[in-house]
């Protein structure tokens, strides 16, 4: 490790402690929305159009928050700006009493999660070596794996294992259960402002004419780049479709909610395994080749998913298989990304990553709810398999694009 670069690791067990308890907020937060959203009167096409709404801001300041990333030399203002947006979010949800303010509500969700990320991913790009890089990506989205999984279960306990019950009392557990997110969302602030890293970058620290960020036209140049983003964009949008569809698919098969918590904790905890047996894995694999075993097999075992869901074991084992390789690629990508380009622009590499996530998290839930109109939620998951199938089939052999490792 360069003498340049901080010694200590606190600042980034600061950060996962505040990732893990916002991600578990906004993860109890989110199946609760598309039960609110049924329970206020909507359908599965609004539910796809409130999932968008959640991407759909965040989208124009995506790029601006990298370029910020880039400039600053402490992430911790725009991870503690994230985390307060975080918990307000469930708060304004819970006394939400229209389907529009839902949808506002939804977005400001995405912006907090937007700041966040985008801060924790480029304080680990500037900040860790490239020996250590996977492991601190993989620990990290690790976190976020961690409120995938508590988070649904949460929620799923809120809401009860009663099929049938009035949509008043549905509108109730909801709001119950969304002021227990907020909640859990303000105990994550002070982990967020331990955040900070005073060191400058050793990447540029006492460069004499630090090199110039490049532009978007100039990143999408870099074939890492673009097809990581459609890697990582189909990984994504897949996890929220299953976030906001899985819901209704349990409504329409019979399957009480609280089954469906489990089943969302289950695809969680399996991707949390993927992305802390990183190390072991890369240690025999290829950093390209795990993406593509990543996309192709979260796509296969989903595929069944809709045809044996009422079948809890079963379907527990697919989540689990399909959530081990949804968990595997995300980090991979973020490693891959950040090796393609210069030093003064992976965070706008890694924020223009995040907004082709954020595009695909707007256009992919709408198009699945529309879909899922006519054909059923089913309808939706299938759709984002075929995704996963495309993303695959785009990606080149095993080039791992790499320009610029970190000094």
């Amino acid at each position: 490790m360069s003498n340049n670069r901080p010694q200590s690791r606190t600042w980034l067990w600061m950060l996962i402690a505040s990732a893990v308890l916002c991600q578990i907020a906004l993860n109890l937060a989110r199946p609760l929305i598309s039960y609110k959203v049924l329970a206020l009167g909507g359908d599965s096409v609004t539910v796809g159009l409130t999932s968008a709404s959640y991407a759909l801001v965040p989208v124009a300041a995506a790029l601006w928050l990298g370029r910020v990333s880039d400039r600053r030399s402490s992430l911790r203002g725009i991870v503690a700006v994230g985390t307060l947006l975080l918990a307000a979010g469930p708060f304004v949800l819970s006394v939400s009493p229209s389907l529009l303010l839902v949808t506002v509500a939804s977005a400001l969700l995405g912006m907090g999660h937007l700041c966040f990320t985008i801060a924790g991913q480029s304080a680990i790009a500037r900040f860790v070596p490239l020996k250590n890089m996977d492991a601190a990506f993989g620990w990290f989205t690790a976190s976020f794996a961690v409120g995938q999984m508590v988070g649904p279960l949460l929620a799923g306990l809120a809401m009860g294992s009663a099929q049938g019950v009035p949509a008043g009392e549905r509108l109730s557990d909801a709001n119950t259960a969304l002021l227990i997110a907020g909640i859990i969302s303000v105990l994550a602030v002070p982990f967020a402002f331990g955040t900070a890293v005073k060191q400058a970058p050793a990447d540029t620290k006492g460069a004499a004419s630090p090199s110039r960020p490049d532009s978007v036209a100039a990143l999408l140049r870099y074939p890492a780049v673009r097809t990581n983003m459609v890697a990582s964009l189909a990984l994504l949008a897949t996890t929220d479709i299953l976030v906001a569809f899985l819901p209704l698919l349990g409504e329409d098969k019979g399957v009480p909610p609280v089954i469906v918590g489990i089943l969302l904790a289950t695809r969680a905890a399996a991707s949390i395994a993927s992305r802390l047996l990183l190390p072991v894995l890369l240690a025999r694999w290829t950093r390209p080749g795990l993406v593509i075993a990543s996309l192709a097999g979260a796509g296969t075992a989903l595929a069944m998913l809709p045809w044996l869901f009422h079948l809890p074991w079963i379907a527990a084992s697919l989540l689990a298989i399909g959530g081990f390789f949804l968990g595997l690629g995300q980090p991979i990508t973020m490693t891959l990304v950040t090796q393609a380009v210069p030093p003064a622009s992976r965070g706008a590499a890694l924020a223009l990553r995040l907004l082709g996530n954020r595009l695909g998290q707007v256009s992919l839930p709408a198009a699945a709810g529309l879909l899922a109109a006519p054909v059923g939620p089913s309808g939706a998951l299938w759709m984002s398999c075929a995704v996963l199938a495309a993303a695959c089939m785009r990606r080149p052999g095993n080039t791992p694009g790499t320009r610029f490792p970190p000094s």
